[in-house]
């Protein structure tokens, strides 16, 4: 896991050259004014997903973990907390989705969490299970692009 503000993209760019795309997307797209939905930047290696919520009590978060997609979790308006592990000390609910890259976990509490805010991104990676969504004190809106990363 690793969190930083999009000012420092570039400090990731060597991660791979589907990262800097993700990253150059994030930052020349009017995200604000984007519709909710998934957008693709290069098919099926580098897409983006776009929403809008009200942050939620952690009572109500849920872990989750992907294997063949790295997640850039981008807050474009608002603020959230995102609890964190690593997936090997959870325990799975279901069989893992591969249609969906998705598995869900039983644990409802967070090893650590990290506060993200207008313009800050969260770089999730496989072994990274992760709870979004949580509110940061007191539930808000916030709007998010999810940028996933083939690996």
């Amino acid at each position: 896991m690793k969190t930083d503000n999009i000012k420092n993209a570039k400090n990731y760019h060597n991660l791979g050259e589907r990262f800097q795309k993700g990253f150059e997307y994030l930052q020349k797209t009017d995200l604000l004014n984007l519709q909710n939905g998934k957008y693709e930047i290069d098919g099926k290696n580098l897409f983006v997903s776009v929403q809008d919520y009200t942050s939620k009590p952690l009572s109500e978060g849920k872990f989750e973990a992907h294997k063949k997609y790295a997640d850039i979790q981008y807050i474009i308006k608002g603020k959230e907390k995102l609890g964190y592990t690593t997936s090997d000390v959870l325990t799975p609910v279901s069989d893992f989705d591969t249609e969906n890259d998705i598995v869900f976990f039983q644990e409802k509490e967070p090893i650590e969490f990290v506060h993200a805010k207008e313009g800050d991104f969260v770089i999730f990676m496989p072994q990274d299970a992760h709870m979004p969504c949580i509110a940061d004190n007191v539930p808000e809106y916030v709007k998010k692009a999810v940028v996933k990363v083939l690996l």
